[in-house]
């Protein structure tokens, strides 16, 4: 676990995020957000329903309107660019829904993940997904449609792998999912982090996420309300009774 709270640390953030403020067209729900991960971070986003989570990773990825403020990647401002760039920059991103295409087969969404790569790279890339979900393999020529939820979440993040980013954004990935699929779902994540990939989560499983995590935030009213490490929010008896028990 990492323990150094301060932004202010010899390496470079991945992220860097200084007093963003986004939205949709004219309806603003980020105000000043500041918030970094370090290389080789588990950094988990909770707080309660509309308080802006899914809009700050949309915002990230060029998926919502940028206003104000600068998003830094490895020390660049990559401000309001669009997602074909920023997944050029090894920058990958999961969506809560719709994050499969549900009439393709396992195969062929993965191939769509890599649809820019070499063949030879593809298929390192299919190798490599197939590895760190075994449960896919059988699946390979079978519809998306005809995945469990567990699977379909599996296959969601194998396809934003393909392309071997170095920075993960993940949306609710254990969202509606089993007891049993959440905690194999979440103990990828952190295989992956594991093997040097940098991740940024948003979760409605707090205690699940944070338990795995280096360090949180907590969004409400579209501002970060509190941050620091993940074993301090976790041991807060106030943060838990008004936060840990929150899903979404």
């Amino acid at each position: 676990m990492m323990t150094n709270l301060s932004p202010n640390t010899i390496e470079t953030p991945v992220l860097d995020v200084k007093g963003l403020e986004a939205g949709y067209g004219s309806v603003q729900i980020l105000y000043g957000i500041d918030l970094y991960v370090d290389p080789g971070e588990f950094v988990t986003i909770i707080g309660p329903n509309g308080c802006g989570k899914s809009t700050f990773l949309k915002a990230i990825f060029g998926l919502a309107t940028h206003y104000k403020g600068t998003v830094e990647h490895n020390g660049s401002d990559v401000s309001g660019w669009r997602t074909d760039r920023l997944v050029e920059r090894g920058i990958a991103y999961v969506p809560q829904v719709d994050n499969v295409f549900p009439s393709l087969t396992v195969r062929e969404n993965m191939q769509m993940g890599g649809i820019r790569l070499s063949a030879p790279r593809l298929a390192d890339g299919i190798e490599r997904v197939c590895w760190t979900f075994p449960d896919l393999v059988p699946r390979m020529s079978d519809l998306a449609a005809s995945l469990s939820g567990g699977e379909r979440q599996m296959l969601a993040i194998s396809r934003a792998l393909i392309s071997n980013p170095s920075f993960l954004l993940l949306d609710e990935p254990t969202a509606a999912l089993s007891p049993k699929y959440q905690q194999q779902i979440m103990g990828c994540i952190d295989s992956l982090r594991n093997q040097g990939l940098t991740v940024l989560l948003v979760e409605q499983n707090a205690r699940l996420s944070l338990a795995r995590s280096d360090r949180g935030y907590i969004f409400s009213g579209g501002k970060v309300v509190h941050t620091g490490s993940a074993a301090t929010i976790l041991d807060d008896p106030q943060i838990g009774e008004y936060f840990l028990g929150v899903q979404g």
